[in-house]
């Protein structure tokens, strides 16, 4: 497995509340995290950056995950702990108060990858069946599109786009999308915050993974095109290619 990962402030906000980052466990299997924080006077830092520490520090020391009911298990229980704390941190803190993130953690091994997903960052894949979208958007205007009440040409420009549904650590309790896909040789995943995904579309992203350039310049290509588009938000991705190299940390 080869994982890149950036982040970007990009042109417009003054502080970047998305936090990012791959972490191997002691099986040498990859848990990657992309969390885009939201909340006033910087909360949303505090809950993105508390979200991928706290599950950083439980996945390197995890083993044992051999299988996707494994995975989807340890997904599920660490993310609604996670969910727990900041909740009652947003509680304890007054500064913090409405705080939450959305989170995109894939747990990537050989044989599977297993994808939780909450709020309105994005996982796509690219594979031999082409260039698609793993996650459906928790959002006010996704679910008047997939009800049928405006069409996706009308969400683009929805004056309420960014109304979001579900977040981890806004309630006491929250539900989480997990699958399973295989993952396998030549696959790229793209886990992603808004800042891209409402910035680059879906034909310039799987034209820029399918080039002929190294991960990290396929990285800083997506993030500098979201910024000429207007950079109006954080930009973050990790980008996942599955290879048959030793895992190496």
């Amino acid at each position: 497995m080869k994982a890149v990962y950036r982040t970007d402030r990009g042109r417009i906000r003054q502080n970047n509340e998305d936090s990012v980052g791959t972490f191997v466990n002691r099986d040498g299997h990859r848990l990657a995290i992309v969390a885009d924080g939201m909340g006033g006077h910087r909360a949303g830092d505090v809950a993105s950056n508390m979200t991928l520490t706290h599950l950083q520090e439980m996945w390197e020391e995890s083993e044992g995950i051999q299988t996707a009911d494994q995975a989807e298990a340890w997904l599920k229980t660490h993310i609604l702990h996670v969910n727990k704390l900041l909740f009652e941190h947003a509680n304890n803190n007054p500064e913090c108060e409405g705080m939450g993130t959305t989170i995109e953690a894939v747990i990537a091994t050989q044989l599977f990858s297993t994808l939780a997903h909450i709020g309105d960052s994005r996982c796509y894949i690219l594979n031999d069946t082409g260039f698609q979208q793993l996650t459906e958007d928790h959002t006010l205007v996704n679910e008047l599109v997939r009800t049928g009440q405006i069409s996706k040409e009308d969400a683009e420009h929805h004056p309420r786009k960014n109304v979001i549904l579900r977040a981890l650590g806004t309630e006491p309790d929250v539900k989480i999308d997990i699958k399973t896909i295989m993952f396998e040789e030549g696959d790229f995943l793209l886990l992603c915050s808004d800042g891209l995904s409402n910035k680059v579309n879906e034909s310039f992203m799987a034209a820029i993974l399918q080039n002929e350039d190294s991960l990290e310049q396929k990285a800083s290509t997506l993030i500098d095109m979201a910024n000429e588009n207007g950079g109006e938000d954080n930009i973050t991705l990790i980008i996942l290619e599955f290879n048959d190299e030793i895992e190496r940390g």
